[in-house]
This record gives structure tokens, sequence and C-alpha cells, in this order.
């Protein structure tokens, strides 16, 4: 059973930092594509950011790139989201999901696991 775990949330301030981490377990991280996610109320769930099962690869939202950077430690199986320069439009629930694909999906649908999510608030 593969289990993903995020945490690193919270409140923070506009213009402060977050940095996510996205925690495997039931199998070696590196054997997956890693995405991460975000849900504001109301709205559907839309992909934020990837990264390749060896990190060589990564992809991003336009309204996240040069922002936020994905990366991920194998060794730990952990994958990571490090956000900057945060402003209210990023508040959201927060997933890291697991694909088995060979390049990163941008689509729900790709994406085998999920965790359940980590509250994200920015305050203007």
């Amino acid at each position: 059973q593969v289990q993903l775990v995020e945490s690193g949330g919270g409140l923070v301030q506009a213009g402060g930092s977050l940095r996510l981490s996205c925690e495997v377990s039931g199998r070696t991280v590196g054997s997956y594509v890693m995405g991460w996610f975000r849900q504001a109320p109301g709205k559907e769930r839309e992909f934020v950011g990837g990264i390749g099962r060896n990190g060589a690869l990564r992809n991003y939202a336009d309204s996240v790139k040069g922002r936020f950077t994905i990366s991920r430690d194998n060794t730990k199986n952990t994958v990571y989201l490090q956000m900057n320069s945060l402003a209210p439009e990023d508040t959201a629930v927060y997933y890291c999901a697991a694909s088995s694909l060979v390049y990163v999906p941008t689509f729900t649908f790709r994406y085998n696991y999920w965790g359940q999510g980590t509250q994200v608030t920015v305050s203007s």
C-alpha cells in the first residue's frame, strides 16, 4: 500500500515562504513521477508542478514559475515544494501525488496515489 503524507502547511504573510514535504511509504519514491496540486475553495484541483523520477525533469504551472521549486530526495523517500513570494491567491489545500508514467502529467487522472493534503493560507 503506497501512502503519501504531506506536511509543512500553515499561515504565512504575503511575500513569505513555506516548504512543503511529501513523504512516501510503501514503495520507494524513485519509482514514481511526483506532482503537486492545489485546490482552493470552490475551484477545481489544479496542477502546480511535477518532477521526474531522477529529478532531472521538472514542470511548473505558469502561475508559480520562478516562485516555486520542486525537489526530491529519493534516499529519504521525500519530495519537497519550496514556495517563495507567496501571495493570497496561493491559498489552497496542497496535495502531492504519485504517477507511474515516465513523463510529468498535469491532469489529476494520470496520478495513481494521493496524499491527504495540507492547508496553506497566505494573508495579505
